[in-house]
């Protein structure tokens, strides 16, 4: 949550940090502000509460001339959405921006008496005041000082009026990657608006200091030693951040996946069979665990359920899926025969990052599925595997839950083979079925105003259920949540089975039901419910396998004929027409689809 972007160079600041905060909206946006440390040497700050296009016409109207600026989009924590309490924050010599949540502010306060000084909410300012005071010309040693006094998780990005020309970072766990680009030094919270600048960058190590200067970047630890960063590389298109002529990054995302799925599943195909070792994976994590227990939050946790339906068919091995959230509260029994896989688009989620952690102290081996080199959770664990995705700039996920997806067959086909479940002809027959998914894939969107007219249905419903059994009702929670959070529908996926254990109150003439049936052993069950539903009034959409043939007199408010193929498979095709699906209710009531309200992309502070 909170985007940061920081420039020091020869170009002139105000403009490259509104660009670059334009790209970061995506992790809040509730306010904006930059700080430039203008020709004549002093800092001066425009913020306002609303968009980065806000800030964008504050600056047009008054902006400030100077090479060296820090910038911030907010996403509200401490204190409410207003001028006052956005980002950047200035106490005394010290401006500041924060993610992140300083759990100890109100002791602070107290401790360096500054109930009287403070002009806003936040915690980040008492940080800021914090640093001030610790502050009397050598900056290592008050920052130094200042991270000992913090508890809870920070990512600064400090300027001090003396030291014009100069920004210093120090973070704990909230992130920081760090640029040489060309004509000076850059920072920011996510390595996607750093793309256009360099193909190079470090991830700032927790409780290191960086200093950046137009002539280049200086490490330190807290001891003041100097410290050789660990420089990746971006490792995809830069055209790849921009919407590509789509009105929508959402639809862009929701286009490229099968690209994206390609580029994740061909390399790791090696003799016709799933192979990871080109991602360090050796074959006895998978051969040698007993247990697999998945930890992720939100769309991640809904593709670790798909892999869980898939690991226990194909597999016959015991997993379960657990909110990384309540992952250490509720006493999940992990041990060194468990296998944890963490999944996360940014690996910067701050609840599967500290579950993560709790589960390496009780002697589980770790794996993430992450799609950002050098984030969080994939430095904690012990392996990890790239989704290949690039980046995903819109606030649903679409194009990262269908590569995490793609990393997990790739998991259950490499699992099943060493472990003797498959034979080598199975486990080519499940990489031919995998490598088809992008072909099956764009067959739907390429018949996306189809879905579009169907999504006219749904548009003015105040409630929409959905329903499905085994590998549907999973592809079906995640299908809620994007309609959900993006179109402002309530919407809840249920296992249609459990229909008549209560839910069935609910339905009414009123109410839409969008059902998936796609699984051949549970067809004829799912037809029942759907006949429940539909002699109580409520009207069905159906998104069914080409393959099943319907009953003539059946009558449907809607039918979409999801491409065939194997039922195990499936979840892709059925994903990206449910993706699709949301898309056009949240266009059609003219929404802003990529930033929906309340949301962020990023979960950094639990």
């Amino acid at each position: 949550m909170c985007g940061i972007i920081g420039y020091t160079g020869v170009k002139g600041a105000q403009e490259i940090m509104l660009d670059a905060l334009e790209i970061l909206e995506y992790r809040g946006y509730d306010s904006a502000g930059i700080a430039v440390c203008g020709e004549d040497s002093c800092v001066r700050i425009r913020k306002c509460a609303g968009r980065v296009k806000d800030l964008r016409l504050l600056c047009e109207k008054d902006g400030i001339l100077g090479t060296c600026g820090i910038g911030h989009t907010r996403w509200a924590t401490h204190g409410g959405v207003s001028d006052a309490n956005a980002h950047p924050h200035r106490f005394g010599k010290v401006t500041v921006t924060h993610n992140g949540i300083v759990e100890n502010y109100r002791d602070l306060v107290q401790r360096y008496r500054l109930e009287e000084r403070l002009q806003s909410q936040t915690d980040s300012e008492v940080a800021a005041a914090v640093l001030d005071h610790f502050y009397s010309g050598d900056p290592l040693a008050a920052i130094r000082k200042t991270v000992l006094k913090l508890k809870g998780t920070f990512a600064l990005s400090i300027m001090f009026e003396d030291i014009p020309g100069t920004i210093f970072a120090v973070r704990n766990v909230s992130p920081i990657v760090i640029a040489r680009a060309q004509g000076g030094s850059m920072l920011a919270s996510d390595v996607t608006v750093l793309g256009q600048y360099s193909k190079e960058y470090f991830v700032l190590p927790e409780f290191y200091v960086a200093v950046l200067k137009a002539g280049g970047v200086e490490l330190y630890d807290m001891a003041g030693e100097t410290a050789e960063p660990e420089w990746l590389t971006v490792n995809w298109d830069v055209d790849r951040s921009g919407k590509g002529g789509y009105p929508f990054y959402m639809e862009k995302e929701i286009m490229e996946q099968p690209q994206v799925i390609r580029e994740t599943v061909l390399p790791r195909i090696q003799g016709g069979i799933p192979d990871l070792s080109g991602d360090g994976i050796p074959d006895s994590l998978l051969a040698d665990c007993t247990r697999i227990c998945v930890v992720a939050c939100g769309t991640a946790m809904h593709a670790g359920l798909v892999g869980k339906a898939l690991m226990q068919s194909l597999v016959r091995i015991h997993m379960d899926v657990e909110l990384a959230s309540e992952f250490m509260y509720t006493d999940v029994i992990v041990d060194e025969e468990t296998l944890v896989i963490a999944i996360s688009q940014s690996g910067e989620t701050i609840d599967t990052l500290e579950a993560v952690k709790h589960a390496k102290k009780n002697g589980a081996k770790t794996l993430a599925i992450v799609n950002v080199r050098g984030a969080s959770v994939a430095r904690a664990s012990d392996y990890v595997i790239y989704t290949n995705a690039g980046p995903e700039i819109a606030v649903a996920s679409t194009k990262a839950y269908t590569t995490q997806l793609a990393v997990l067959y790739l998991l259950t086909g490499r699992m099943a083979y060493v472990r003797g479940s498959f034979g080598e002809e199975e486990a080519k027959a499940f990489a031919r079925e995998l490598m088809r998914v992008p072909e099956v894939m764009q067959k739907v969107l390429d018949r996306r105003e189809e879905i579009h007219y169907i999504a006219r249905s749904i548009l003015n419903a105040q409630d929409v259920f959905m329903m499905g059994r085994g590998l549907d009702h999973a592809i079906l929670l995640e299908g809620s949540l994007k309609l959900k959070e993006i179109s402002y529908i309530h919407s809840e996926a249920y296992a249609s089975g459990e229909l008549k254990h209560g839910t069935i109150a609910l339905i009414t003439e009123d109410t839409p039901v969008v059902a998936v049936v796609t699984q051949d052993k549970v067809k004829s069950k799912e037809f029942s419910n759907i006949k429940e539903v539909q002699s109580r009034g409520a009207g069905v959409i159906l998104f069914i396998k080409e393959t099943f043939g319907l009953e003539k007199d059946a009558v449907w408010d809607s039918v979409f004929m999801l491409p065939a193929m194997e039922d195990g498979f499936m979840v892709m095709p059925a994903s990206a027409a449910l993706q699709l699906l949301a898309y056009y209710v949240s266009l059609d009531k003219g929404l802003d689809v990529d930033k929906p309200r309340n949301l962020a992309k990023v979960v950094t502070v639990e």
